[in-house]
């Protein structure tokens, strides 16, 4: 399928003119729908296909327009992404503002507060590279697609909620993502009273690559003793490592909609700002010296997923070589920032309670499941719910009628409740 979306930009880039790029664009609809990887049991798969047919052409479109200098193709998927209708909503108060240069969209019910409420930091998904808190409200502009599970999770939890716009790569390099994160979250942890926010229930979560910087920022606030103690981390399928990419779930799901394998490698190499080389090598784990190899193994491992994940056509990994010059283009996914699964028994005994979403057609599956063992090993308490016929990604059309998945749903339900249980 990769060698077909090659041939599309190419054929693009050669022939361009103003009529080529719906015809490509139309071309690689057709072509991914009939051709997508969907396993029994994914939920609603013709709408999934539709939807994903749609975001691969948009890659492929925008890599003809890249070709030519026109634009990038994460340009056009924001473009894509930003053109979602808003839902807005009377019952909340919704505030925009910036924390050193980092946009902040915060929701807070409208109603006086009889009792301190609780408060979110929520960080968006997208890969570090797309997605976004949305346009500006005075702009008129349509709001990002993590609009809608904010605005429920404001409502029905009577929490104030906290989006963090943290600054996209590659534009904004790798780190500083991370720092945009903390700043955020300290300036929220230190301003509690002037949204009337309990200091004891304060909640820090996001969604994929979004729940990664959830992670590290429980695990950094732990030195700060200034500051009141998080209550609960709330993570939805979270990817919290870079060394496996032969885990039961990366094979299962190297093919499942929306996130390709190589397509994980592909952003980690947009996300650092480095051209994608050796994926191949990287998925057979080519890229990790044999002493982290070794050292990471007790938690990191094939051996550490339940059997009842690895019913579904999984095959143990032969041993590989270490390729010196594959870790060197992509040696930034083993450091404790993109790998916080890595992070030592005296840090992870000390996090906060934790709720852990996983869909079983999701390559970064077994990433929640180890984190899982990881937490529960070292004593913190964790909650944990399974969609069994969820997919990566699938929270990003929660709350468009008939254009949604039932399993978006009880995702969304099953985490109001837990919140609310704090």
């Amino acid at each position: 399928m990769a060698f077909v979306y090659t041939t599309l930009a190419i054929i693009g880039t050669i022939f361009f003119s103003p009529l080529i790029l719906p015809v490509v664009f139309l071309w690689a609809v057709c072509y991914d729908f009939f051709n997508s990887d969907l396993p029994p049991g994914i939920d609603q798969p013709l709408k999934l296909r539709f939807y994903h047919s749609v975001f691969m052409s948009t890659l492929v479109v925008g890599k003809i327009l890249e070709k030519l200098g026109i634009c990038g193709d994460l340009s056009l998927l924001r473009f894509f992404l930003e053109g979602i209708p808003p839902w807005r909503d009377s019952k909340l108060l919704i505030q925009d503002l910036k924390v050193d240069d980092v946009p902040l969209r915060i929701y807070q019910p409208k109603q006086p507060p009889t009792v301190k409420r609780r408060g979110l930091l929520y960080f968006h998904g997208g890969a570090g590279t797309f997605g976004s808190i949305g346009k500006t409200l005075a702009s008129f502009m349509p709001l990002s697609i993590k609009f809608r599970p904010l605005i429920l999770l404001s409502e029905e939890c009577n929490s104030v909620v906290v989006s963090v716009g943290y600054r996209l790569a590659p534009e904004h390099p790798y780190p500083g993502q991370y720092f945009d994160c903390l700043n955020a979250t300290l300036h929220f942890m230190r301003n509690l009273k002037e949204y009337h926010v309990d200091p004891t229930l304060i909640i820090i979560g996001g969604d994929s690559c979004g729940a990664n910087f959830a992670t590290v920022i429980c695990q950094l606030l732990l030195n700060k003793r200034d500051l009141p103690k998080v209550r609960a981390q709330v993570l939805i399928y979270p990817g919290l490592q870079g060394i496996d990419f032969q885990l039961p779930a990366y094979q299962q799901n190297a093919s499942v909609p929306i996130l390709f394998r190589k397509l994980v490698l592909y952003f980690c190499f947009r996300y650092l700002n480095k051209k994608p080389l050796y994926l191949d090598d990287i998925i057979q784990n080519c890229h990790v010296p044999e002493s982290m190899k070794l050292k990471y193994k007790k938690w990191v491992s094939a051996d550490n997923i339940p059997d009842e994940f690895k019913i579904r056509g999984y095959k143990p990994q032969k041993n590989s070589s270490y390729k010196p010059e594959v870790y060197e283009v992509i040696k930034e996914v083993l450091a404790m920032t993109f790998s916080p699964l890595l992070a030592e028994d005296g840090i992870i005994c000390q996090l906060p309670e934790s709720y852990i979403v996983t869909c079983e057609f999701d390559v970064l599956r077994d990433d929640g499941l180890l984190y899982k063992k990881r937490l529960e090993e070292n004593g913190v308490q964790v909650t944990w719910y399974h969609s069994e016929s969820g997919f990566h990604g699938l929270l990003s059309f929660f709350g468009y009628g008939i254009f949604s998945f039932l399993s978006a749903k009880k995702i969304m339900d099953n985490t109001v409740n837990y919140i609310n249980s704090l």
